[in-house]
């Protein structure tokens, strides 16, 4: 530590010992077995979901120690690797990939992630993957979301062409012949459009259902469901709008799934404004609601490959879950009678499902447990559960950390409109070995999620717990335009960026100050991309906040549209609106409004946040003589995945904190970073 921290109270030298009383000791200078090594080697990603014909469990999980890799596996007596070493499961398309895999009986189709081709794979198959794309001498075209088309041996999928444009690549749907062992052109069945996904095909008849959505809309404001007919010989003839097409209704659908019985399910938002599950009757052309609700039965599209619900074999039931007041539920469907049973299991918060006959395999979380995959089994009248089992964790070994855990409270906050409320989590500090001072409040370090078009849950999360047991108070705001409270609650944010997010952190930081559970003198905050951008915007434009660290956060809204991959070049516009707000909103126009440190973590490879921005932002704050330093990584894209850097970057966040503005020394062993214009 600098010399400049010296006047700092010592961290405790020692904890309580068991049965004794909680240590007193400043907060956020406790000692945690909730170390950075432990944070950065625990969590495991999940990158989707599969079943084998053997109705075993296939899944994608990203490993830290691998560098992130993402690595197909399959559910045995011990999980079994089903590609080799030097391959891995991640698509490109739309830069943030999803749907990277399908599995038809014991055959695997996957986006390799170095060359970005389609390679088959047999499971358990001792040979290598055979590519099906042709070799375009660069990972140029990226594919997703694909399917096997049972009626002409074929692999169907959405494919994104950049080899005439990075930034504005062609999207299409297109079909792979899979029967053959030469590699053949993809052949495209739909395109024309911006965007595609979803590409289902019905095994009882030769059709097929996609969802596509067109500049300047994100697939959550305003899509398109279409089905098309197939002729004999696999062209797409005939084709019709089922929903979205109607310009007096704005909808967005999504996720349409064939029962087993060749039935069209979606789910869409029409009317209530929250995403129901829908039922297309072809005969009549009509439109069903299976289930109303004003709860969200998915989430928005950020990455490709989406399973909300699923049919229970060939009976009349569907799964599904959805989100309200900040908690998942998870129900059962009988969609004959209407009938409706909800499912009771330990995760409060859900996302992907896939069934089969009786049971089904669901990813979810708790606040005590992280992002897990249960298997769950159904009675015989798919009614009640009579068996959950936990088959995969990304962090199997959190259990041991259980009483340093922090238990996260639901707040509703009031807005600065009067009237108005948003929701965020709040995690009180929490370490069986300590408590803090009697005459001090604990330090509080606000979360802005990324998206901003997304939704933080209260989940087991270790960089979160890694905080609050060492004494910190820690709060995650769904500020509005988050997802999971209906489209009005989303809309909140059009042409408002940078001005909602920013007021509903600050009035949440206020509020928590006002209700006496926090220190309003040490409020700092931290944001990963979009949320990086709420959090330069909080530290440029309000005083609310004593410090911040920016997660490859944007601070020229300009350049980031000017810049951004094509997902994304029209979403900033619905978000900031005209030039005038691109400019006011934008904290690197406004550096000289800064008037708190800040710390900018950046990968150099980012191709959503190009680190120029980092780079002017450190640059404009060192010579304006704030304290300021920045951390840049080699081989990082947008969000790092190397454990080495996930846990420099806690580490350093933990420190700068500690020295500017905490007034305690940290526990652990950290060799902090040099501060321009402080060291």
């Amino acid at each position: 530590m600098s010399s400049s921290s010296a006047a700092f109270p010592a961290p405790p030298a020692t904890a309580a010992a068991g049965g004794d009383k909680p240590a007193a000791a400043p907060y956020g200078s406790w000692r945690s077995p909730i170390t950075a090594d432990v944070v950065s080697g625990a969590e495991r990603r999940l990158g989707g979901i599969a079943l084998a014909g053997d109705g075993r469990l296939l899944w994608i999980e990203g490993r830290p120690e691998e560098k992130g890799r993402m690595v197909i596996v399959k559910e045995e007596d011990r999980p079994v690797d089903v590609i080799p070493q030097e391959f891995a499961a991640r698509t490109l398309a739309q830069e943030y990939g999803g749907g990277a895999f399908a599995v038809d009986k014991s055959v695997v189709v996957f986006s390799n992630y170095k060359d970005q081709r389609l390679y088959k794979q047999a499971i358990g198959s001792a040979g290598p993957p055979v590519p099906v794309t042709p070799d375009y001498g660069a990972p140029d075209v990226s594919y997703a979301d694909g399917v096997f088309d049972p009626h002409f041996g074929r692999y169907v999928t959405v494919m994104e062409d950049r080899r005439k444009s990075s930034l504005n690549p062609t999207t299409t749907i297109a079909a792979l012949n899979l029967s053959g062992d030469d590699v053949c052109e993809p052949k495209e069945l739909i395109g024309g459009n911006d965007f595609y996904a979803f590409p289902r095909i019905d095994h009882n008849k030769k059709q097929m259902a996609w969802i596509e959505w067109s500049h300047p809309n994100m697939p959550w404001d305003k899509s398109e469901l279409w089905v098309g007919y197939f002729t004999e010989s696999g062209d797409l003839a005939k084709r019709v709008c089922v929903a979205g097409g109607n310009p007096l209704l704005v909808e967005s659908p999504t996720e349409p799934k064939w029962s087993p019985k060749g039935e069209l399910f979606f789910v869409t938002d029409r009317g209530s404004g929250f995403w129901n599950i829908y039922k297309w009757v072809e005969q009549t052309n009509e439109i069903v609601p299976m289930y109303a609700l004003d709860a969200e039965f998915t989430r928005p599209l950020w990455v490709f490959g989406i399973s909300s619900y699923d049919f229970l074999g060939n009976s009349n039931h569907i799964i599904f879950s959805y989100r309200q007041q900040g908690r998942s539920y998870l129900g059962v469907i009988d969609y004959d009678s209407g009938s409706v049973s909800l499912l009771d299991i330990p995760f409060s918060d859900l996302s992907n499902v896939i069934a089969g006959d009786d049971y089904f395999y669901i990813e979810g979380a708790s606040a005590s447990i992280p992002m897990s995959i249960a298997k769950v089994t159904l009675n015989e009248s798919k009614t009640k559960v009579i068996n959950f089992s936990i088959v995969w964790s990304s962090s199997p070994d959190v259990v041991q950390y259980k009483p340093f855990f922090s238990t996260p409270e639901l707040v509703e906050f009031p807005t600065s409109k009067p009237g108005q409320k948003a929701y965020a989590y709040f995690y009180p500090p929490s370490n069986p070995n300590f408590q803090g001072l009697p005459d001090e409040k604990p330090p509080l370090l606000v979360k802005t999620h990324g998206g901003p078009t997304a939704e933080t849950r209260a989940v087991l999360d270790l960089s979160v717990q890694y905080w609050t047991s060492r004494g910190w108070a820690y709060v995650d705001v769904n500020y509005g335009g988050s997802t999971g409270y209906g489209r009005e609650y989303r809309e909140r944010l059009l042409e408002k960026w940078g001005i909602v997010d920013v007021d509903d952190c600050c009035s949440c930081a206020r509020f928590l100050v006002e209700s006496g559970k926090v220190d309003g003198q040490r409020l700092c905050i931290t944001g990963r991309s979009a949320g990086g951008y709420t959090t330069l915007a909080a530290l440029a434009f309000r005083d609310t906040f004593k410090a911040g660290a920016s997660l490859y956060g944007i601070g020229d809204l300009t350049l980031m549209r000017a810049e951004t991959h094509k997902f994304e070049s029209h979403y900033i516009d619905n978000l900031v609106g005209n030039e005038k707000a691109y400019y006011e909103r934008s904290p690197i126009n406004f550096v000289d409004q800064f008037t708190c440190p800040v710390i900018l973590f950046q990968g150099l490879e980012d191709k959503v946040v190009p680190p120029d921005q980092a780079q002017k932002i450190y640059k404009a704050l060192k010579e304006k003589g704030l304290p300021v330093a920045l951390v840049e990584y080699e081989g990082e894209q947008h969000g790092f995945r190397k454990a080495e850097n996930i846990k420099f970057t806690l580490e350093q966040q933990m420190v700068f904190f500690a020295r500017l503005v905490g007034k305690f020394e940290v526990a652990d062993e950290i060799t902090p970073i040099k501060i321009e214009n402080f060291d």
